[in-house]
């Protein structure tokens, strides 16, 4: 009875959980990929939507054009990542680790990035309107020609780990010629 009990239990303890198990899925609009580890992985536009996302790590992936709309990745690291013109419009981004991303042309509108961490990012021409940035540490982080959070201000060329003012979003410096 005790070597049945003890059976149980090991087969029990090694079955891969379901968040394990997830990791194999292919990517998809709502993706289970929890505490995945797809470092160095080629996500190239890849369609994200809604997919759980949180505590995983996408150390120097490649996610260029990939939409990560209405994501949950809270905790996750995408450290040296590749994400130049990301769509993570409403994605929940607290805690999220960012350092040395990519993120050119990124759309983040509405996107909670409270307490993550966007140490010398590229944010260049990113689109932060609405976006949540308490405690966000944007130390070194270049925002030129970002679109700020007011969804009005574009930060000045060299805005390095804030936003300087520096002109009206195109859309209103077009005169109609």
């Amino acid at each position: 009875m005790k070597s049945a009990v003890l059976l149980l239990l090991a087969t029990v303890v090694l079955l891969p959980s379901g968040a394990e198990a997830g990791c194999a899925d292919a990517a998809a609009p709502g993706v289970e990929w929890r505490r995945c580890m797809l470092g160095g992985e080629d996500l190239r536009g890849v369609n994200l939507a809604g997919a759980d996302l949180r505590s995983g790590l996408f150390n120097r992936a490649d996610l260029s054009g990939a939409d990560l709309r209405e994501v949950r990745a809270d905790g996750a690291k995408f450290i040296s990542a590749e994400l130049t013109g990301v769509r993570m419009d409403g994605a929940e981004l607290r805690r999220a680790d960012f350092t040395n991303a990519v993120l050119d042309e990124a759309s983040l509108v509405e996107a909670d990035l409270r307490n993550a961490r966007l140490y010398d990012a590229k944010l260049r021409r990113a689109n932060l309107t609405g976006a949540m940035l308490d405690r966000t540490d944007l130390l070194r982080a270049d925002l030129s020609g970002a679109t700020w959070t007011d969804g009005a201000t574009v930060c000045a060329e060299g805005s390095i780990g804030r936003c300087i003012a520096g002109s009206a979003p195109a859309a209103e410096l077009d005169d109609g010629s």
